[in-house]
């Protein structure tokens, strides 16, 4: 027996010892269980993920559920207590993802290159994708977001994929003409919208350890599209809050949360103006925080969140916010943590995903940007790494994003956005050239 084995024995009798203490795990099944979710804890906590919840009929089982609730609540303190896993020379380190049956057949994803910067960076993500062979195809369909409405085979094709790739659509101001984002986001129900703020390595910005999602409720309020003239020179324009949607959306950001080891859920509001609106938003989201009592809720007031965002933004985890505020919060949020061009998201329903740059901030229709081809495909790629993750492929998920991170440390290829002097195919290349 190797020395690495013998040490494994002794470790063996001090864990079962270490988690008896912490009343964790009891039997030689619950300890079996417990050793797979220590790992996947270890590799979870380890990575920057990018992913939505699962449904809860794909979630655990009840006896790794019991565990998991179980670790969950302990310290991190009590975490380096735990004896470490010596394993023998040779053997891996992790145990290997699982795939069903027909899980490695190729899927359709429907792709919508967009207007103004769209086509470069979403270029760029279907050379990457070919170049790692990763298993989907793209069904493109041209939309423009001077289009009167979303053609029906668009909205077809995401209904049969479930799932889009899709660059930025500009919205015309004023006119009276109806974006094409949010007819997409009401006609699909996408009621989430997800956007991932967080330092890259590598990246210099003025605030270290920025690590926020946004989740923001995206099919009412002020974007219900519910305006009009009441007389010439008066315009009404309603914001329609309600308490379905405010609750789905709170479930949501919890249940994020809790499925990616997040602590702190934070709701945006202004309920001390618009005490109905945002007080029935308020409401539901204390409702729903009662399910989640390992999750610390807080509330703050939107003006005071811009603030706080820009001073102090490492006291913020996840956030939940009504639709406008969503839109500000997120981008604040991505200028603070390294620009919008790098800032991945998406916007999820109960049956459709949408994969898109997490914040725009008006970089869609930036003439010079296309014209020099200059855009930064970083955002786009780490959007296709969650919708790669969404569709249960993690191992090219996370070579596409271990790609990226490595060439924004290296610090050779970038985009002016980020401090280089590289073009967007010039950063595609060093992409490809990274993948392992």
């Amino acid at each position: 027996m190797c020395q690495a084995a013998i040490a494994n024995e002794k470790q063996r009798k001090d864990r079962k010892k270490w988690l008896g203490k912490h009343g964790i795990a009891k039997n030689s099944s619950q300890i079996s269980c417990f050793l797979s979710l220590y790992l996947s804890y270890r590799h979870v906590t380890s990575k920057i993920q990018f992913s939505f919840p699962h449904r809860r009929s794909e979630g655990m089982a009840s006896t790794s559920g019991q565990l998991w609730r179980r670790l969950s609540a302990l310290k991190k303190s009590s975490w380096t207590q735990l004896p470490k896993f010596r394993l023998c020379e040779g053997q891996m380190r992790r145990i290997t993802y699982m795939p069903r049956p027909g899980d490695g057949a190729p899927r359709a994803v429907t792709l919508i290159p967009g207007d103004g910067i769209g086509p470069l960076v979403t270029g760029a993500v279907v050379q990457v994708m070919k170049a790692m062979h990763a298993p989907l195809y793209f069904e493109t369909y041209e939309v423009s977001g001077k289009m009167d409405k979303v053609p029906n085979e668009v909205i077809d094709s995401i209904r049969k994929n479930k799932v889009c790739l899709k660059g930025g659509l500009a919205t015309p101001v004023g006119g009276g003409v109806s974006s094409l984002n949010v007819q997409l986001r009401k006609e699909l129900d996408l009621y989430a919208s997800l956007v991932h703020c967080f330092n890259l390595p590598g990246l210099q910005t003025r605030h270290d350890n920025v690590n926020i999602v946004v989740i923001r409720e995206n099919t009412e309020g002020e974007y219900s599209g519910l305006e009009h003239e009441v007389v010439p020179g008066v315009v009404e324009s309603l914001k329609v809050i309600t308490k379905f949607c405010s609750e789905r959306i709170a479930k949501y950001a919890f249940e994020y949360a809790y499925l990616n080891n997040r602590k702190t859920v934070t709701a945006v509001h202004k309920a001390n103006i618009m005490k109905l609106a945002d007080g029935l938003f308020l409401e539901s989201c204390r409702e729903i925080a009662k399910n989640y009592p390992g999750i610390k809720y807080n509330e703050i007031i939107v003006d005071n969140c811009c603030m706080q965002l820009v001073s102090r933004p490492q006291q913020f985890d996840v956030m939940v916010t009504p639709n406008l505020y969503g839109t500000l919060v997120a981008n604040t949020a991505a200028g603070i943590a390294g620009g919008t061009g790098v800032m991945p998201g998406g916007n999820v329903g109960a049956d459709h995903a949408i994969f898109e740059q997490g914040a725009s901030a008006g970089n869609v229709g930036n003439e010079r940007l296309v014209q020099q081809k200059s855009a930064n495909p970083t955002a786009l790629l780490l959007s296709s790494a969650m919708l790669l993750r969404h569709l249960q492929f993690p191992s090219f998920a996370d070579r596409l994003e271990q790609a990226v991170m490595n060439v924004i440390k290296e610090g050779k290829y970038r985009t002016k956005d980020l401090g280089g002097t590289s073009n967007t195919q010039e950063v595609v290349n060093a992409v490809i050239e990274k993948l392992d």
